[in-house]
């Protein structure tokens, strides 16, 4: 189901030749092993966040895209909005959501039960975590289904890519400058009337005695917005699958609620939403006797090192027992996900009211699940299911 992309072949459980590897056609360098990979999570100075000076000027977002995007920056700008952001997501935020996470569950599978089918994307892994988010961010969770269409046309601009490059980065930019000015109207609005929200605390937020610019506000509550769902969205949705391959541990699970937890970090490190994470050379250096000059594109492949023999035994086989700290799929580091506590909580809650409502939930055979057309991305675009 997963296997759909050439670069995956780890994923058939084929071993990459070598830890890292060098692509003379796109100058890329690209990290399988584990400790490799945790090298350049954790050293920023010398592999930088900010890949996009190294990309072809025709490919390059334009700065007012980027300004105020975590993901493109290293300390201690990047310290500095992160730790904005971090006031939304404090331990007790978060656990006060509890009860709305679940009352929301139910409403969408209440909404989306037609007999006995339905399909899980489109009730609960989609809709849960963009309600979520956009309530915290304080925009219409009624918006959903704009959001959607156009997050779906964004990530299959990738499956484009693989034909045109060109025209699928303008589309890219087309999306994500939709979104901005969606995004922009409602800055403007907590401008002229602060709220109990995200969105006005990113607005009333200072870096070094400044405000945020509109910008900065705009292309962060953006990244949350995007980053906010689309991990979560395909958590759950890969967690129902994983489980539906895996019936002995299905049904272990079922059983014994105390390894749902230990399931969805499974899915996780077997299935990343995302692959890869790419980064920039400041410096001449070297991975595994592997020697990269500086001002080169890194590629690191999340799930190839998630599924290191000497790290994660039988790494191919489904284990809810698992040491979960070890996985890399929450990132690592500097950019370790902010948002994995409330990513943690919706896929717990959501699992086991999905156990709670349908004992014999299973995946239709006359209709398969659908994948994200991107390599980068492993996720579903549907998932049918037959619950009783």
């Amino acid at each position: 189901m997963f296997e759909t992309h050439e670069q995956h072949v780890w994923m058939r459980g084929e071993v990459p030749p070598a830890k890292v590897r060098y692509d003379e056609e796109t100058r890329i360098h690209h990290v399988y092993g584990y400790d490799d990979a945790l090298a350049v999570m954790m050293d920023p100075a010398t592999f930088s966040s900010n890949s996009q000076r190294l990309m072809p000027s025709k490919f390059k977002f334009a700065t007012e895209l980027t300004d105020g995007n975590m993901v493109r920056l290293d300390p201690p700008e990047h310290t500095q909005l992160r730790s904005i952001v971090n006031r939304g997501f404090t331990p007790r935020m978060i656990d006060n959501l509890d009860g709305r996470i679940e009352s929301l569950t139910h409403e969408l599978l209440d909404e989306a039960e037609d007999g006995d089918r339905m399909d899980l994307v489109e009730a609960l892994a989609y809709p849960l975590p963009v309600i979520v988010i956009a309530e915290m961010l304080g925009v219409p969770g009624s918006d959903r289904v704009w959001f959607k269409q156009l997050m779906t046309k964004h990530l299959n601009s990738d499956k484009d890519a693989l034909e045109d490059v060109a025209a699928a980065m303008e589309q890219r930019v087309a999306d994500i400058q939709q979104l901005r000015a969606y995004l922009a109207e409602h800055t403007a609005e907590r401008r002229r009337t602060p709220r109990e929200d995200l969105l006005t605390a990113l607005v009333q937020a200072e870096v070094d005695g400044d405000r945020l610019t509109d910008a900065q506000v705009v292309n962060f509550a953006n990244l949350l917005l995007i980053a906010g769902h689309v991990t979560t969205a395909s958590m759950l949705a890969n967690t129902v699958l994983a489980l539906d391959i895996n019936p002995v541990q299905a049904k272990r699970i079922r059983e014994d609620r105390e390894l749902v937890p230990g399931a969805i970090e499974e899915s996780l490190r077997m299935y990343p939403p995302f692959q890869r994470i790419i980064r920039a050379t400041m410096v001449d250096t070297e991975l595994s006797g592997h020697k990269i000059p500086k001002d080169r594109l890194v590629s690191v492949w999340i799930g190839a090192a998630n599924r290191e023999e000497r790290i994660f035994a039988d790494p191919h086989s489904f284990d809810p027992t698992r040491d979960y700290k070890l996985h890399l799929s929450w990132g690592h580091g500097v950019h370790f996900c902010l948002g994995t506590p409330l990513s943690r909580l919706e896929g717990r809650i959501a699992q086991n009211i999905l156990f709670d409502r349908y004992p014999e939930l299973r995946t239709d055979p006359e209709r398969p699940p659908v994948s994200q057309p991107s390599p980068d991305f492993t996720g579903l675009q549907s998932l049918p299911v037959i619950l009783r």
